[in-house]
């Protein structure tokens, strides 16, 4: 007997569990089939649908254009095993044993991608009418809202949040969108970069009302901290969302400040044969010195790929690259495509290339003169060559940069 044939026999005998049916749990157990996995691949997932994406619930299925967002994958032709309506209850990692709604489930590998779930808005819990935007389910008890064309109020001026906006004004529905911060985005961007989206709300016919702290939500109102009494046929909330982690409470498996798992930088937890991937997890980034918890669609699709190499390497002893990508994101709001490369916040140069009134900009972060991070208003290629010369920790002549007319691999020093 070959060594390679005793490597896929020792694989044949290994059981990987992933928890988690959402976009990284499905890449994983995919990645892990196109990595020449032959062991017994079993995917959970809380939901009883057949695994989906999330990216369109805010788009053609809240408005009706697209019936679902079902994932394109054969799962039964690639031996993947998969239980829906399961939910995860408590890990034993000792036994390598983890306790879900359906009895216990043994494990030689288990992966953790339970993504995150969303902040709910103190006081509102039972409240008719209050709406979360997470799930299938979710959009789908709002559809017949935007079809009713109530007035509606959204809670949380941040990504889901102008995105719902978004929709709901395209269904004709009144919208005002009330938000703590002094803008919209305020833990996402800084105040120079978010100041030019406060107008795209008056432009898209949504109100916009910062400073503004909901005291209470009564059925049919939303009330402020300073007494306004908004009309709201429905309430949207988006005020962010906290690794689904709850469940890992004595386990051993460590957690950082906001419960997300700390993961290593081949996504491994601190728990042996343990592995984290997606919106439940940081990882160490050597590209920009710190632990980053990124909680956005690649990183879910990125994430897998090392996740199963790792696996599979286990059995051939082969080491994979460290997980380190160039963090990316895109949004589609008020008529606007939006999107991010990149971990801006360790910048010592922010430069602007073209008008942020106008239609289409893009910021330029630098730090000693390497690009390190990009937001592109309505320029695509922009991102494209931008996010290539992240990876590639490219230095640019600052002159070069700031002319919106010269593409930007041309604005190399």
């Amino acid at each position: 007997m070959n060594e390679q044939t005793q490597e896929r026999g020792a694989d044949a005998e290994r059981r990987v569990v992933v928890v988690g049916a959402g976009m990284a749990g499905v890449q994983t157990a995919v990645a892990l089939r196109e990595q020449g996995f032959t062991g017994t691949v079993t995917l959970i997932g809380a939901e009883p649908h057949q695994p989906y994406d999330r990216p369109p619930l805010s788009k053609a299925v809240l408005l009706g254009t697209a019936e679902g967002s079902a994932f394109d994958v054969d799962f039964e032709a690639l031996g993947i095993e998969l239980r829906l309506g399961c939910e995860a209850l408590r890990l034993r990692p000792g036994a390598h044993v983890l306790d879900t709604s359906a009895g216990p489930l043994p494990y030689d590998v288990l992966v953790v991608a339970t993504g995150a779930e969303p902040v709910r808005l103190p006081g509102a819990e039972g409240v008719p009418g209050v709406h979360l935007l997470r799930t299938l389910d979710d959009a789908e008890r709002l559809r017949p809202v935007l079809a009713r064309q109530h007035d509606i109020v959204v809670v949380g001026a941040g990504w889901i949040g102008a995105e719902f906006a978004t929709a709901a004004r395209e269904a004709g529905c009144a919208v005002t969108v009330v938000e703590a911060a002094g803008r919209p985005l305020a833990g996402a961007l800084p105040a120079e970069v978010a100041a030019p989206m406060t107008a795209w709300y008056a432009d898209a016919g949504a109100e916009l009302r910062t400073h503004a702290r909901v005291e209470r939500v009564e059925p049919g109102h939303v009330v402020l901290d300073d007494g306004s009494r908004l009309p709201a046929g429905a309430v949207v909330v988006g005020i962010g969302a906290r690794p689904a982690t709850a469940w890992l409470a004595g386990s051993g498996v460590e957690l950082g400040a906001h419960g997300e798992i700390l993961a290593d930088d081949r996504l491994r937890t601190s728990v042996p044969d343990v592995h984290a991937v997606g919106d439940c997890a940081s990882f160490p980034s050597g590209r920009y010195g710190e632990r980053l918890l990124v909680h956005h669609w690649d990183n879910a699709l990125q994430g897998p790929r090392t996740v199963a190499a790792d696996i599979v390497g286990a059995a051939t002893g082969e080491t994979p690259a460290v997980y380190d990508p160039v963090p990316y994101f895109w949004s589609e709001q008020f008529g606007r495509f939006v999107q991010y490369a990149g971990h801006h916040t360790a910048a010592d140069t922010t430069l602007w290339r073209g008008d942020p009134s106008g239609a289409a900009w893009t910021v330029c972060w630098l730090r000693d003169e390497r690009l390190i991070a990009l937001l592109a208003v309505g320029r695509p290629r922009d991102l494209a060559q931008g996010r290539r010369l992240i990876e590639a920790g490219a230095r640019m002549d600052p002159r070069l940069l700031a002319d919106p007319a010269r593409p930007l691999k041309a604005a190399t020093a």
